[in-house]
């Protein structure tokens, strides 16, 4: 449904190029966009730099230096885990570009660590110095920022070509539009506002936009994936969690149990409290952990526990499609995705190509968002480049639908006004629970399904009570049509692969060795496509 623009707009600017995001991919395609000459306004739901899962903590980085015989270790360690959906041919692009530009990251001047052979030590990068540095060079770019302003919807013209945004700024209550010629999505994935750390502004709002405008998501049932935590904390890096023991209450080891098991541990916690103890880390070793990842400390340090000696309490938080591989279906090596004038990068993107149906936290994640970003932003500018005389005279509408409508009190007596609370209370009862989510049936699938489907009729009969409701509304309606692309494709995959676990199909399925791409709105629709058959497209940005 296509709406004619009738709000008057505090901010309205024109751009050959809009980013939606500002964390590590979204900062990367701003200024590979600028640096190739295009004008770029980024808009960020926070501050940009300081806000998102990278900026919040360490961050490994997939860099590994052209030596032919560590570049095959690299791409074959996670083939297997990832149930044999990836594609060397993106594993090469993505090796070769994180490369590149992590080097350039330190020309930029990021003070990366020495070895104990005095060489600089490139595969870790400290979040807040990071994305610090990322937004004073897109600043040096000539990249406009507009600051705390969520994006709600996408404009397109009248042939479907995705033609900008508009949003509000959360602390003036502004509205803003960005006319632009090619657009950018790098909102990062969904965690459903579990409280996993620097995931409070990752509800899933740019696969929402896109697929209002079209777009398709690809890889949506690998989206279980959950990270340990102290029960008492945020914090979700795992890392050191491989030097620990995790025992049930009374102190016994749980048998198996590991960072890399999680299912037992997960399996264990729909019985009991399970504890954990990180005692196999050697006394070296436990300096050089508290400077590689501070952050992970904190929390015991306020707490009064030393964790390399005492015991603590564990839990398991949903970080869904944020280190899960899910996401807006990309079509070629430009990273647009099947409609034109849209780009995606990041967590936003599918990192099937890379990761197939299983990766984690940065490594993977952190090389593809540099890479997809660099690749996003090159090609919206030469896409911008490409429209010529004809992208001053496109009329523009919004095609933003549910969550966005605020009425008068007569249109409010028509229409239940929107309880935002109680649909995400609601939808994250679908979610966050192992049952339902780490350990899949089709009965529970099923189930679900029919309650997020609910949520979603009611969202469409609902309207906001005030205008300054509206990116919490958007943000509930995110994270009910990301749970029912994620469940929708969980039923089709009828076999356990990567980190989807299917326990009526327990097995992995040779037959299904295939992606499975889904979209729609009021109905949700799912279909496999074999791998290795995308073609390169006549020109960047087509749709397919």
């Amino acid at each position: 449904m296509l709406k004619t623009l009738t709000i008057d707009f505090e901010f309205d600017l024109e751009a050959d190029v809009l980013v939606i995001g500002g964390g590590p991919a979204g900062t990367w395609a701003a200024w590979s966009a600028a640096s190739s000459g295009a004008r770029v306004v980024l808009v960020d739901k926070g501050y940009c730099g300081t806000t998102g899962c990278a900026a919040a903590s360490g961050n490994g980085v997939w860099y590994v230096p052209p030596d032919p015989e560590a570049r095959e270790t690299a791409k074959a360690s996670r083939e297997s885990l990832g149930g044999f959906l990836s594609d060397r041919n993106w594993m090469d692009r993505v090796l070769n570009q994180t490369y590149i530009n992590v080097n350039q990251l330190a020309e930029w001047g990021y003070p990366f660590p020495t070895d104990d052979e005095g060489k600089p030590y490139r595969r870790s990068l400290q979040g807040p110095e990071y994305m610090r540095l990322m937004r004073r060079q897109i600043q040096r770019a000539g990249v406009k920022i507009l600051d705390n302003s969520p994006a709600l919807e996408l404009l397109v013209d009248d042939d479907g070509a995705v033609a900008g945004a508009t949003g509000v700024n959360r602390q003036t209550s502004e509205k803003w539009i960005v006319r632009s010629q090619s657009t950018i999505i790098a909102t990062g994935g969904c965690a459903f506002l579990s409280k996993a750390l620097g995931c409070n502004v990752l509800t899933g709002d740019g696969y929402l936009m896109a697929a209002e405008a079209g777009a398709e998501m690809s890889g949506m049932e690998f989206s279980n994936a959950y990270g340990i935590s102290p029960a008492f904390s945020s914090v979700t890096k795992t890392l050191f969690y491989n030097w620990a023991t995790f025992t049930y209450e009374d102190g016994t080891v749980i048998p198996g149990a590991s960072s890399h098991r999680r299912s037992i541990i997960a399996q264990t916690l729909l019985q009991q409290p399970v504890y954990a103890i990180i005692d196999k880390a050697a006394e070296s070793m436990r300096a050089s952990m508290r400077l590689a990842q501070p952050n992970f400390f904190l929390p015991f340090d306020r707490a009064g526990i030393d964790p390399f000696t005492q015991r603590f309490p564990v839990t398991l938080r949903l970080e869904g499609t944020v280190r899960g591989t899910g996401g807006i279906r990309i079509v070629d090596e430009s990273c647009a995705s099947s409609v034109w004038g849209l780009y995606a990068a990041g967590d936003a993107a599918t990192r099937e190509l890379i990761c197939g149906g299983f990766t984690g936290g940065g490594s993977h994640n952190a090389a593809w968002a540099i890479s997809s970003g660099y690749w996003s932003g090159k090609s919206a500018a030469e896409y911008s480049r490409s429209l010529g005389e004809h992208k001053t005279q496109r009329q523009v509408k919004g095609v933003g639908e549910v969550g966005l409508e605020s009425g008068s009190v007569a249109c409010r007596r028509r229409h239940r006004s929107l309880a935002t609370d109680e649909i995400i209370q609601a939808v994250q009862a679908e979610v966050f629970p192992y049952e339902k989510n780490y350990f899949r049936t089709e009965q529970g699938l099923t189930e679900s399904l029919g309650k997020l489907n609910h949520l979603w009729q009611e969202l469409r009969s609902s309207q906001v009570t005030s205008e300054k409701e509206l990116p919490k509304a958007r943000e509930a309606a995110a994270m009910v049509a990301t749970a029912r692309w994620m469940y929708s494709s969980a039923i089709e995959r009828k076999e356990t692969r990567g980190m989807h676990r299917h326990l009526d199909y327990p097995e992995l399925d040779a037959n299904q060795q295939h992606h499975l791409i889904s979209g729609g709105l009021d109905r949700v629709w799912v279909k496999s496509q074999p791998l290795n058959t995308e073609k390169p497209l006549s020109k960047i940005g087509a749709a397919v």
